[in-house]
């Protein structure tokens, strides 16, 4: 059995993507500590002008120490929601496949969630379902410093565009702005589409 273990991104790299899409079984980290800049509250979109990163806003606890990812709240006070789709639209509108998934991925956008662990849960169980992806899912009970599985935990914690195994296909703004390797895996789906699958499953790790 192929047993991954992963932490839960904000959509997640390609990079990302890859070893899940392998995967018969997916478990993913919800005991580990919140990390700032990283992709548990960030992704990397093509936009017209290059690698273009949205950012959720999280409520810190400043010198209290430490929080637990799964009790990281979101800072709703500030319209992100609506600012990050209109950034996917302006990039991915005019990409093969964004007509497709826009009402499915568009519709997170409009739900409130209180915790950033929600919010990517949620997230990543429609992309998982968009995918095609069969693996069985769970979440760890306890955190583990090592486990006997894949461990791909500290992925989340690399920036998005770093990938000597990247995936090659074609982009809206490449004819602009040149190939942009290892972006969110929502730059692959919609440019891609039902493709994308396959391409993961090909690719190395």
């Amino acid at each position: 059995m192929n047993v991954v273990v992963a932490s839960l991104a904000y959509g997640g790299s390609i990079g990302l993507w890859k070893p899940l899409a392998k995967a018969s079984s997916i478990v993913l980290e919800q005991h580990d500590h919140y990390q700032k800049q990283t992709q548990r509250n960030r992704m990397h979109i093509h936009g017209a002008n290059g690698a273009l990163m949205l950012s959720i806003p999280v409520k810190h606890l400043g010198k209290k120490g430490y929080q637990h990812y799964n009790n990281v709240k979101i800072e709703n006070s500030f319209p992100w929601q609506s600012q990050h789709w209109k950034s996917i639209e302006s990039a991915y509108r005019s990409s093969p496949y964004f007509e497709f998934y826009e009402d499915e991925i568009g519709s997170l956008y409009h739900e409130k969630h209180e915790t950033l662990y929600t919010f990517n849960t949620a997230m990543f169980e429609l992309l998982f379902r968009l995918l095609g992806l069969e693996a069985t899912v769970s979440h760890t009970k306890s955190y583990e410093q090592k486990h006997e599985a894949l461990d791909i935990r500290k992925r989340i914690d690399q920036k998005e565009h770093d990938d000597t195994n990247a995936i090659k296909y074609t982009q809206v703004f490449e004819y602009k702005n040149g190939f942009i390797s290892n972006l969110s895996i929502l730059d692959l789906l919609f440019n891609e589409g039902p493709q994308s699958l396959g391409l993961l499953k090909k690719a190395s790790n």
